[in-house]
């Protein structure tokens, strides 16, 4: 008497294919919760960075000559909307709208783009900024967890 020695076909998959795991890891919504406060924070400092950049112009100095010749003005104008825009978005994620995550990925995509061209101006601050929208974004395309879990735990 022979056995087989092949599983059955449930068996041999894994129980959740997605990537973050099952669909209510907490480690993904804490994520998710921390990037909207990242995002919250990170629109905070964009108003101070274009407030900044709006009154005077000798508040940041070019290091180099660079492709994206903005004037500072330009620029603070540019994060001071993209700021309040981005504390908006941040506050809905931290509310669980459903239109807050895809928009938070947008728009921490697009504040990335604004501080990789910001780059001459402040370089540090624009890489931390940087790294702070990679992981917002990670954050937001990772977390599975539906409208309903986040109406329960809220």
């Amino acid at each position: 008497m022979s056995q087989s020695s092949t599983p059955p076909p449930a068996a041999s998959r894994p129980a959740d294919p997605r990537p973050g795991g099952d669909p209510g890891s907490p480690w993904a919504a804490g994520g998710t919760v921390f990037a909207g406060v990242l995002l919250f924070v990170d629109g905070v400092l964009g108003v101070l960075k274009g407030i900044a950049g709006i009154a005077s112009n000798d508040v940041y100095t070019r290091i180099n000559d660079y492709v994206f010749k903005f004037s500072v003005t330009s620029w603070g104008w540019i994060h001071l909307i993209l700021g309040v825009v981005l504390i908006l978005v941040g506050w809905g994620i931290l509310k669980g709208a459903a239109w807050a995550r895809g928009a938070g990925v947008a728009l921490a995509s697009l504040n990335l783009i604004a501080n990789f061209m910001w780059l001459p101006y402040t370089p540090v601050w624009a890489i931390v900024t940087i790294a702070i929208d990679v992981f917002v974004i990670w954050a937001l395309c990772t977390d599975r967890s539906s409208e309903d879990d986040w109406a329960r735990s809220g």
